[in-house]
């Protein structure tokens, strides 16, 4: 598939770090990630809907903790009850069939690229110098700069304080894709993929894995 194109991704939760040992004996940080069921629940063309894309079901779940029109599709379709779902663009959803999974070592084999999208971790409201990494003032007995921004602009021109000025705010809990990770290892049958460094997220948050679609080095 060419760069650039829409790809099918898994869903899965990141469990942790660990290390393993290549071939010549060195050790390789890597993220273990637990492999959800992965099965396509649906299908959206361009018919009927005006796009073509794949719906994809992450983890079993219960029935309570579904609505009933969710409930409905899975049984009317007689699939798993599934509580993540991700739509997944795709150029062409006709070589797609509602019910089948996905194959994890053919859609990332060991050596190639992946892209890895999670939530980072939130970090609540943070000052600048935390946030943006922007410089303190003196600490010394007296001074009253500490760790505030000082001035945010000038006075009578522009008047104004101008638009995605570096300010205190909530810091992290936002969408984060990290590019060009090499997968290590998949494991099929323990429905494992390690992942070479660090992907977003804390410990047990979903994460989205597609191959990578970048062609730089």
């Amino acid at each position: 598939m060419k760069a650039g194109e829409n790809k099918l991704g898994l869903l899965g939760k990141k469990v942790g770090m660990t290390q393993v040992f290549d071939d010549k004996g060195l050790s390789v940080p890597v993220t273990v990630v637990k492999l959800g069921a992965n099965v396509i629940t649906g299908k959206r063309t361009k018919e009927k809907n005006g796009y073509e894309a794949v719906q994809v079901g992450g983890f079993e779940t219960y029935e309570n903790r579904l609505n009933k029109p969710q409930a409905g599709m899975f049984k009317k379709n007689n699939l798993p009850l599934l509580k993540v779902l991700k739509e997944f663009r795709v150029d062409d959803s006709s070589g797609f069939n509602v019910g089948d999974k996905l194959n994890a070592a053919e859609m990332l084999p060991e050596g190639s690229k992946c892209d890895v999208r999670g939530t980072s971790i939130g970090k609540g409201f943070q000052g600048t110098i935390k946030k943006f990494n922007h410089g303190r003032g003196p600490m010394s007995h007296g001074s009253k700069f500490h760790r505030s921004m000082g001035s945010i602009g000038a006075g009578t021109t522009p008047g104004r304080v101008f638009r995605g000025l570096a300010m205190p705010g909530q810091m992290g809990n936002v969408t984060v894709t990290v590019r060009k990770l090499t997968v290590v290892k998949v494991d099929v049958e323990k429905s494992i993929v390690l992942i070479k460094g660090a992907i977003p997220g804390a410990e047990g948050g979903l994460v989205e894995i597609t191959s990578s679609r970048t062609t730089w080095n």
